[in-house]
C-alpha cells in the first residue's frame, strides 16, 4: 500500500515534499523499495541541486521533479544539514548513487 511520508524539513530551514512508490516518479516503481530516485515537490525555495529535475523549473516552489538521483537527494541533507522533522522514503545509495553524492558534494565545495 503507497505511503504518504512526512514534509522533509532540514535544519537550514529548507523543506521539500520527498515521496517514493508505483504512483510516484520514482525508481523502482513499486511501494516498499528501497529507491535509487524519488519524486521531489513542492520545496519551499528554489535549491539549485534540484532545478534541473524540475516539472515546471520557471515555478520551482509550486512544481514537482521527477526522477531525482537519491545521492541528489543524500546532498540536498547534507547541505541543508540534515532532516530536522519528517521523513523520507527509504533510499539504495548504490555505487552509482555515491557516486553521484560524490559529485554533487564536489560541485559544491567549488561554488
Amino acid at each position: 500500500m503507497k505511503r504518504n511520508y512526512k514534509f522533509t524539513y532540514f535544519k537550514s530551514g529548507f523543506g521539500v515534499s520527498i515521496q517514493a512508490s508505483k504512483s510516484n516518479y520514482s525508481e523502482p516503481r513499486n511501494d516498499i523499495g528501497p529507491y535509487t530516485s524519488v519524486e521531489l515537490g513542492f520545496p519551499t525555495a528554489s535549491e539549485p541541486l534540484i532545478i534541473g529535475y524540475a516539472d515546471d523549473p520557471d515555478n520551482p516552489t509550486e512544481t514537482v521533479y521527477g526522477y531525482v538521483p537519491v545521492g541528489v537527494v543524500q546532498a540536498l541533507n547534507i547541505k541543508h544539514g540534515g532532516v530536522e522533522e519528517g521523513e523520507m522514503p527509504p533510499l539504495n545509495i548504490n555505487a552509482k548513487q555515491a557516486s553521484i553524492l560524490a559529485e554533487v558534494l564536489t560541485d559544491i565545495e567549488k561554488s
